[in-house]
């Protein structure tokens, strides 16, 4: 088989709190419209908000209830990411929960939004997981989608499909839209990047096909996503071409290149490192008059 319905949820949240409740409610509603979805992806840190205050160990009681609800509906969910405490240290971190209630697998975010989002670490494993039957998905992070070697690598591991929460309220909203497209395109893979919405995400979360084509954008308010995918026209593009045209992947694969920068042993990069440190913009000074 190789069809699959996934619904991504954009929804209003808390910036600050506990929002698994409301969670809950999608989750209800969802399912009892769209009884044919199979996995639920929500945003980044939309189940207990974007304070790092909020950190705590896992397994913990919030991650325990969705696994509860994945078992009462036999999906697939991710909901979304929740600050992490290990030790004094804490992660972005998206858990995978398995239709039995069972978490297969966490992701900890690589790169967070650094300078402005301070005190959280990068993580340093790629995550894959396999859908018995269907195919392999990996899972990235909001920030992680800038950096075309985090998308490329989980694609190389076998990923299909890639699932990617975000909590997006700037500015620069309209050029991921723009990166998750060519991610999908040149990794030839479905991209699923789901946003929040008001205080959590400016909305427009975006589902990719693998030739870089919009199967679906949202506007700005809340909104239920469910989407039906083929895991065979990954499969096909992939060996006959995008569009029956350019194979980047194989191109990788039997490249000629060997890209000798990033396996530097002293891990210097004159260029790189000439930019300075990493850090918020300061004011100018204005002249008095």
């Amino acid at each position: 088989m190789s069809y699959f319905t996934i619904a991504g949820v954009q929804m209003y949240a808390l910036h600050h709190g506990d929002n698994t409740e409301a969670m809950r409610h999608r989750i209800d509603l969802l399912m009892s419209r769209f009884p044919q979805v199979q996995m639920v992806l929500f945003s980044e840190l939309v189940a207990n908000g974007a304070s790092t205050h909020h950190a705590q160990p896992m397994p913990c009681v919030m991650e325990e209830m969705f696994c509860q609800l994945a078992e009462k509906y036999r999906i697939w969910l991710i909901p979304g990411s929740m600050f992490e405490q290990v030790d004094d240290k804490i992660y972005n971190t998206l858990s995978v929960i398995n239709p039995r209630g069972q978490v297969v697998c966490r992701y900890r975010k690589m790169f967070p939004f650094r300078p402005y989002e301070a005190g959280v670490e990068g993580g340093s494993e790629f995550v894959t997981f396999d859908v018995p039957n269907i195919g392999r998905f990996g899972v990235s992070i909001c920030y992680d989608m800038w950096f075309p070697e985090t998308t490329r690598t989980l694609a190389a591991m076998g990923a299909e499909v890639i699932l990617h929460p975000t909590m997006t309220d700037t500015i620069d909203r309209d050029i991921e839209l723009s990166i998750a497209r060519t991610n999908a395109a040149i990794n030839q893979c479905y991209f699923f990047d789901i946003n929040g919405a008001g205080a959590m995400g400016n909305g427009r979360s975006i589902v990719v096909g693998p030739s870089g084509d919009v199967i679906h954008q949202a506007g700005i308010g809340e909104e239920i996503i469910p989407v039906e995918i083929d895991l065979n026209r990954v499969r096909r593009e992939r060996e006959s071409g995008l569009r029956g045209l350019g194979q980047p992947l194989k191109s990788f694969r039997d490249r000629e290149v060997d890209f000798s920068l990033y396996r530097s042993e002293t891990g210097s990069t004159p260029f790189l490192d000439s930019l300075g440190p990493l850090a918020k913009p300061a004011r100018a000074d204005i002249e008095e008059y």
